[in-house]
């Protein structure tokens, strides 16, 4: 099993910067665990360091560190309602972060567009 070092200070510093430059404040960004499946024709699981996070319009925001400079993201609002940015795997976090702000925002502002017109 794969033995994954946590997000480092640096690491912590892009995604809470980017954060800020996006919502206009400091966003708490909670660190975890979570159990990945990094080949995805294996069953075995690794523990992945996770940074999660909430926005006000109710999405749940995870990266997953999947590597030594790889990571993975998606958005939610409950178990059935998951997004991720088409993106595999990326090795530059900044790019992570921002591509995945930028998915949820086209996300809402077409579901936005959607109920005026109902």
């Amino acid at each position: 099993m794969a033995n994954i070092e946590d997000f480092n200070k640096n690491e912590m510093w892009v995604v809470e910067k980017t954060l800020e430059e996006r919502y206009g404040k400091a966003t708490e960004v909670e660190q975890a665990l979570s159990e990945l499946r990094l080949d995805p024709n294996s069953t075995e699981l690794t523990d992945c360091p996770t940074l999660f996070w909430r926005d006000d319009s109710g999405a749940n925001f995870v990266i997953f560190k999947v590597g030594d400079r790889r990571y993975r993201s998606l958005f939610y609002y409950r178990i059935l309602e998951q997004f991720d940015t088409g993106v595999y795997e990326y090795d530059d976090l900044t790019e992570c972060v921002v591509t995945l702000l930028q998915v949820h925002a086209d996300y809402e502002l077409t579901k936005a567009q959607k109920q005026d017109k109902a």
